[in-house]
């Protein structure tokens, strides 16, 4: 039962997080952003929701969970949701650069470069190894390191383009 609401939460979560994208992706595009690597995107959808279905189908429902790992899937969230109000207005699922923007530089960006996807790396491994799918937390964590190592190119690249445009 507690898989249950857990996995629900997650998944409520990330809905209005794609909603939250969607609108700022739209408000970022119509000011000038140029997206980049649209191709990956459907590979992170997919990603994530297999991940989610995954431990819907191979979690047995009754499973108890391993309360210090879901203490600590509990507390990456405020750090995910510092990324994401770090970036405001620019935070997206998708890699979109505004010519002429500056780099943001507050938050969490001022200690990593990429603080939403290390947050993503841990959340990843962590909920499923709280339900004990050790399996589980390998084989999406490997996944997903593949996944970023692509997507950290073509953002690095767009962000240096984006800065050498003019506003």
């Amino acid at each position: 039962m507690i898989l249950w609401v857990v996995l629900t939460l997650v998944a409520l979560q990330r809905v209005v997080e794609l909603v939250h994208s969607a609108r700022n992706t739209r408000r970022l595009l119509a000011s000038g952003g140029v997206e980049y690597g649209a191709r990956q995107y459907p590979f992170f959808i997919l990603l994530h929701g297999a991940w989610l279905v995954s431990m819907a189908v191979f979690i047995p429902a009754a499973t108890i969970p391993n309360w210090w790992l879901l203490g600590l899937y509990a507390l990456l969230q405020p750090l995910r949701f510092w990324t994401i109000a770090s970036l405001g207005s620019r935070w997206t699922t998708r890699v979109i650069a505004v010519p002429g923007a500056t780099l943001v530089r507050r938050g969490p960006y001022r200690l990593l470069r990429h603080p939403n996807y290390a947050v993503v790396c841990a959340e990843i491994a962590v909920l499923p190894l709280a339900f004990g799918a050790v399996e589980l937390a390998i084989a999406f964590s490997i996944l997903n390191a593949s996944l970023l190592s692509w997507r950290i190119r073509v953002e690095e690249r767009a962000l240096v383009r984006s800065r050498a445009a003019p506003r």
